[in-house]
């Protein structure tokens, strides 16, 4: 089963309500299919207007690489030539910055992405733990 709009915007809800909750700037957020499709996507009011771009790349990242984008930029770091060529190879569909998430099933399969993007890299990526949460699905990295 495909993941749902009401899922995404469970999601979306969950992850605004964290970023309320810590009182976070504003934010992008999208979420994604696992065909990279566009299902939800929330700006909140005083987001800058790359938020949007940042965010679908931070989710793309990790739909492209299996991977969230925690781990991503942590491979990234010891190997830049590969990586700076994926974004290229890309047209920039790569965020190496946390904030991007796999999001699966309780049963394991890939439903999709989550992209955050807006405060610190650790608190986007908090916001969107606590979005997938709250649509009672998972979230997992992959394997690197």
């Amino acid at each position: 089963m495909p993941l749902s709009l009401s899922q995404a915007q469970a999601m979306l809800a969950g992850a605004l309500a964290e970023a309320n909750g810590r009182d976070a700037r504003p934010l992008g957020i999208i979420v994604l299919d696992a065909g990279g499709h566009p299902v939800a996507y929330a700006r909140q009011d005083g987001a800058s207007l790359f938020r949007f771009d940042i965010a679908r790349a931070k989710a793309m990242g990790a739909l492209g690489m299996g991977a969230d984008t925690r781990d991503i930029a942590a491979r990234a770091a010891a190997n830049p030539a590969f990586f700076t060529s994926v974004a290229i190879a890309t047209g920039g569909a790569l965020a190496l910055s946390p904030g991007g998430l796999l999001v699966r099933d309780r049963g394991g399969d890939l439903f999709g992405a989550i992209g955050i993007s807006g405060d610190t890299p650790d608190v986007d990526e908090a916001c969107a733990r606590a979005g997938i949460d709250a649509a009672g699905l998972s979230h997992s990295g992959g394997t690197p």
